[in-house]
Formats: structure tokens, C-alpha cells, sequence
């Protein structure tokens, strides 16, 4: 009974504040998911990135280690969903990004920091910058054909990293006061998202029910046991293993959808993904965090 509520405790608010988007949406009230996006990505999650690295306590080597194995885990999950949509006879453009990338911003951050704490949050930074780099780059390539250098520098996700992983191997701290103003924009980047993530979900109108649930449980699984397999092989600790495992598993991006929209894959299908995935996670990702702790 303790485990159950200490689960509770960890997934309520996160899916507490996607409802409150959920809600809004619904009840006719205007959101412009374009400008908070915009406000998140450009300014919120890379403050909440670059401090979570240069404030982290977390040994150099371990933070390499977890930055091996996450894309270690990438590789394979990557490897092992080109070969099933070879197989099943699916589009590559449509669904080998979404089942790649999950929703490790989200999701992923609030639940490592409510599930482990700054030390979960401190890990799971490390996953969220890669996937967001890697989405950014070859997640646009596999939906486009092709992705822009140029794009990939100018996001302030890869130089918020960037710059956070050289402020961690450097030793430096900013000014108390900047770090103050860096931590309370940071702040806004998870309550955004979760919100934003339940105004999104309102929206969409999913595609294929039976083909997305299918695809959305095979993707829980294999992602799950594909990061708790590189959690052991490259020996992480267990909060890192833990956080590894957590953000693997959570649902496909809301990104997924507006990448597919904007060139031109199968969005209602990927629209599909998203929906079923994340109200699957309702279920699993209290599962799987009843099972790690």
C-alpha cells in the first residue's frame, strides 16, 4: 500500500497538470500552444538545462557513462524499429522517429525529479538534452529526407547543453545572482510542458486506434527493456538506471506530430501514437516506477 501511494504521489501532479490543459482546452478557453512552445523552448527548458548541468553534483565520469549508455540505447531502439516497420510494411518517414523519441521533456523530467529527486532530474537533464538534440537532427532527417546543420546549431537546446556541459567539466559557476534569474525561468519549463502537453493531446484527433495501440505497447516494451539492458551493461547506478528506463519508456512526443505535420508524413497517424501512448502511460509509467523503486 505505501509503494501504491508513493507512486500516486510521483504521477498525480505530473498528469494532474496535463489534465488542467486537458480542461482548458476543452472548456472553450484560448491557448496559442505555438507562442508557450516557443517561450519554453527558446528561453524556459534551456535555462532548466544549463543549470541542472553546471549545478549538478554528479561525478564527470558518471555523467559521461550516462551519456554513453542513453545513446547506446538509441542506437538499438533505433536498430530493432527499423527492422519491425521493415517487416510489418510501414511507412519510415510516418513511424520510426515517434517510436525513437519519447516524451522525455514532458514527462520525463517531472517524474525523474518527483521519483529521485535532484539527482533523478540531474540524470534525466542528460537524456532530455540528447534526445533533443538527436531528434533535432536525425529525427528531422528521417521525417524530411534531409536536416539542416545550421538549424541544429541556432537551437537554444543545443547551446544551452553545450554550454552546460562545459560550465560541469570546467568547474564554473555563473554569478549567485544570474544563477537565481536562471533557476526561476528554468522553473516555468515543467509546469509549460505538462500543461501544453494536455492542451496538445485535446486537440489532436488520433488516427487508427488498433494500429497505435499495437505500436504504442511494442514501443513501451522494447524501449523499457532495451534501457534497462544498457543500464546494466554499462554499470550505472541505480537512480541512473533507473531515470534511463523511465525516459525511455514515456509516450511519443507531442513534437512527433508537428515534425510529421510540417513535412508532410502521415500526421493523423503519428497524431494516433501520440494519444494512445500517453494515455497508456497513465497506466504504465506508475507500473514501471512501482517496479524501480
Amino acid at each position: 500500500m505505501n509503494l501504491v501511494l508513493t507512486v500516486l504521489e510521483i504521477v498525480a501532479p505530473v498528469f494532474i497538470l496535463a489534465g488542467i490543459g486537458f480542461a482548458w482546452v476543452k472548456a472553450g478557453f484560448e491557448y496559442r500552444v505555438e507562442f508557450v512552445t516557443r517561450l519554453g523552448m527558446t528561453l524556459a527548458v534551456p535555462c532548466l538545462v544549463f543549470t541542472a548541468l553546471m549545478q549538478t553534483t554528479l561525478p564527470g565520469g558518471a555523467v559521461a557513462t550516462a551519456t554513453l549508455a542513453a545513446l547506446a540505447a538509441y542506437a538499438a531502439v533505433t536498430a530493432i524499429f527499423a527492422a519491425l516497420l521493415a517487416t510489418l510494411r510501414l511507412d519510415r518517414r510516418t513511424f520510426l522517429a515517434p517510436l525513437i523519441f519519447g516524451n522525455t521533456g514532458n514527462l520525463g523530467l517531472p517524474l525523474a525529479l518527483l521519483a529521485f529527486g535532484q539527482e533523478g532530474l540531474s540524470y534525466a537533464v542528460i537524456v532530455f538534452a540528447m534526445t533533443g538534440i538527436l531528434s533535432f537532427t536525425f529525427g528531422v532527417w528521417l521525417v524530411s529526407g534531409g536536416g539542416s546543420l545550421r538549424k541544429v546549431v541556432q537551437e537554444p537546446l543545443v547551446a544551452a547543453t553545450v554550454l552546460g556541459a562545459l560550465f560541469l567539466w570546467q568547474g564554473w559557476q555563473t554569478p549567485r545572482f544570474l544563477t537565481n534569474t536562471l533557476d526561476l525561468i528554468g522553473q516555468m519549463a515543467i509546469p509549460l510542458m505538462l500543461i501544453t502537453l494536455g492542451v496538445a493531446v485535446a486537440r489532436i484527433t488520433p488516427g487508427r486506434v488498433g494500429q497505435a495501440f499495437g505500436l504504442a505497447a511494442v514501443k513501451f516494451a522494447v524501449c523499457a527493456g532495451v534501457a534497462w539492458a544498457m543500464g546494466h551493461a554499462f554499470g550505472l547506478d541505480p537512480v541512473a538506471a533507473a531515470v534511463l528506463v523511465v525516459q525511455m519508456s514515456t509516450p511519443v512526443a507531442v513534437t512527433s506530430y508537428l515534425l510529421a505535420e510540417k513535412y508532410g508524413a502521415r500526421a493523423q497517424d503519428v497524431a494516433g501514437l501520440v494519444v494512445i501512448s500517453t494515455l497508456m502511460s497513465v497506466v504504465t509509467l506508475p507500473l514501471l516506477l512501482g517496479l524501480l523503486l
